[in-house]
């Protein structure tokens, strides 16, 4: 069984970026090591391999890493 960590955006704020998001919710415990993540192919955006550090994750979007959900709403 999974773990979900339900992530709000901020007021007025329309995307988080990646690496900020893998950061923010803890996931990662630095920038550095959130790039790590994603460069290394260990992150999905939506059902697909994400490498783009910086993408944007949108409400709606669900990331997985290492076994976490993260719904982005």
């Amino acid at each position: 069984m999974s773990k979900t960590i339900i992530f709000r955006l901020r007021e007025r704020e329309d995307f988080i970026p990646l690496i900020h998001l893998l950061k923010v919710t803890q996931v990662a415990a630095s920038g550095g090591e959130s790039q790590a993540m994603v460069l290394d192919g260990l992150v999905r955006l939506n059902g697909q391999p994400e490498h783009r550090k910086r993408a944007k994750i949108r409400a709606g979007d669900q990331v997985v890493v290492s076994g976490l959900t993260i719904s982005v709403i």
